[in-house]
Order: C-alpha cells, then structure tokens, then sequence
C-alpha cells in the first residue's frame, strides 16, 4: 500500500536565480507542480509516495520523470501526452515572494482513463491542487480520481492554490474550488485563499465554516507566523520556524508533504485516535520543513530529507 498518492500537474518551474552582469534576469529550469512537489516532500521525510499526472514527450518530460524516479517516488502513473511539458516562470522579488506566469501543456490533457484507480485506491491518502481543477478535461480526470478515492475509504487531501491567471473569472474559480469540499478530509490553504472559499477572512470562522462542511483537518498557513489549525472542534496555531529567506517556493508543499508523512506514519488509518498535543507536534515538524526549504532556491531541490530535520 502507498502512503500518499498525489494526481495533478508535474511542470518546469523556470525560476529566477539573479541578474546577469549586464542585468538579464537569470533562469533556472527547476522541476515543480505542487502535487509533485508534496509527493516528493513526503518521499524525502520516509513515505511511500506516488505520482499520477502527464508530462509532454520532450527533454523536460523525460528529466521530471527521472526527477521523481531518483525521489523514490512512484512514477508508473505519468503519461506523455502530444503537446509539451507544462512551464511556470517564477519571478522571485527581494523578499524572496514569487510571482507566476503559465504555459500550459501536457498536463492539461489528462483524461480519466488516464488514471491508474488501482494506485490511487490502494493509498492511505489521495492529495490533489486547484490547478488540474482549471482545465476541462484536467478537471474531470482529478475529480473522478478523488471521488473513486473517496468510495473506498481513502483520506482525500486537497491544496486549493489559487493562481488567478488561470482562471478566466473569480467566480469560475469558487465553482471549481470548493465543488470538490465533500470529498476532502484534510485541506491546506493560505490565509489569502481562505476567502476565496468560505467568504470570510477570520480563521476561526472561515476554519469552522470548512469543518462543518465535513473537512475533518483544516490548516492555515500563516507563512512567518506558523500555521493554524482547527481539529475536533479545537482551533490553534503553532509558531513558524524561523528561516533566512532566499526563495518561498515549495515552502507551502513542503509544509503539506512533511504532515501528510508524518500522519502516514500512524498507520493504516492516519486521523484515528489522533489529539492535539501529537498534532502539534507534527504542524511543528513540518513548519520546520518549510523553513528548510524557503532557506534554498528552487521547489524540490531545496526540500530537506528526514535526516536534516530530525539528525539521524
């Protein structure tokens, strides 16, 4: 059985790394796609992770591939499909904030039957973004998956990462963000998205509108300040980490990837019997995660391994 499988985007995140002498931005060609990233943040922290998502049959294809081979991540779920790799420009400011601009390509055209069910139901948990939410043909494929999931019992993660240029209106956005809330079990969001999905801007409000929507974990991540968190009907936050910045991206993946692993670690049913002191516990791991990984540039290059954070 898998811990965590993740389905969605797997892209080239053209990130920038500084100015040339002349003063040309400098890009590196970074591998990213927030599911992919959490499937490999919890690969690096000891879990048995899976990736299912489609990539185009170019160099980049091939190198994201290796990239969640060399992770241990189980990539027997990628496709190829006929246009190319999906790009993300990352433009980074002095503070080490991201701005985004997509080309998008093969993940687009991900289709149902495209999907490996067996993978995705043999899994303590499913884990998908809004991303794969913004394309027809995308979406269907990610909300078949998650349903299917969700019929046999898996816990179904959900990260609903706005990125607003690729959503043709805010209200296209909220139709398809919050239609898949029913399924999920545990959710990951900002404090800028927490809005977006429950009209109100106070955590415990926008936290208790979630919970009483079904969704058993909801957290809030508060960047510097740490994370908040409502469980069982107690809300909380746990301080950050602190990090010399060079680079945010990745950080809230890392955050998701190290929690999702830690739960795995509880066993086959990952939420039973879990209190908050243990939960607390885990949120400061994986703020220390995060912390990690925002003091290196890049998204999966800069995640930390189990032996950094814990120092076996």
């Amino acid at each position: 059985m898998m811990d965590i499988t993740a389905i969605g985007e797997i892209l080239i995140d053209l990130t920038q790394t500084g100015r040339s002498e002349s003063g040309v931005p400098l890009f590196a060609a970074n591998p990213g796609g927030a599911p992919a990233n959490v499937a490999v943040a919890a690969a690096r922290l000891g879990s048995k992770t899976a990736f299912i998502g489609k990539v185009g049959r170019d160099s980049f294809g091939t190198y994201l591939r290796q990239v969640l081979a060399e992770n241990q991540v189980d990539e027997s779920g990628m496709q190829e499909g006929s246009t190319p790799t999906t790009m993300a420009i990352v433009s980074v400011d002095g503070s080490g904030e991201r701005s985004f601009r997509f080309i998008r390509g093969a993940d687009c055209e991900m289709v149902p039957e495209d999907v490996d069910e067996a993978l995705a139901q043999n899994s303590k948990i499913l884990h998908f973004g809004s991303v794969s939410l913004t394309q027809g043909v995308a979406r269907s494929a990610t909300i078949f998956t998650a349903r299917a999931a969700h019929r046999a019992g898996v816990l179904v993660s959900y990260d609903p990462n706005y990125r607003p240029a690729l959503w043709r209106t805010n209200r296209d956005a909220l139709e398809w963000m919050t239609l898949p809330l029913p399924l999920v079990d545990i959710i990951k969001l900002s404090e800028e998205e927490l809005p977006l999905l429950t009209g109100s801007e106070d955590l415990e409000e926008g936290s208790r509108i979630l919970a009483e929507g079904g969704i058993s974990l909801v957290m809030v991540t508060l960047g510097a300040a740490g994370a908040f968190c409502r469980w069982k009907g107690e809300s909380f936050t746990v301080p950050g980490a602190p990090a010399k910045v060079a680079d945010t991206n990745g950080a809230g993946d890392t955050f998701l990837g190290a929690v999702l692993s830690r739960l795995c670690r509880r066993g086959e049913k990952p939420l039973e019997g879990l209190e908050r002191p243990e939960l607390e516990e885990i949120l400061a791991f994986a703020n220390r995660a995060a912390s990690a990984t925002c003091s290196r540039s890049g998204a999966i290059p800069a995640m930390p391994t189990l032996a950094e954070l814990e120092g076996v």
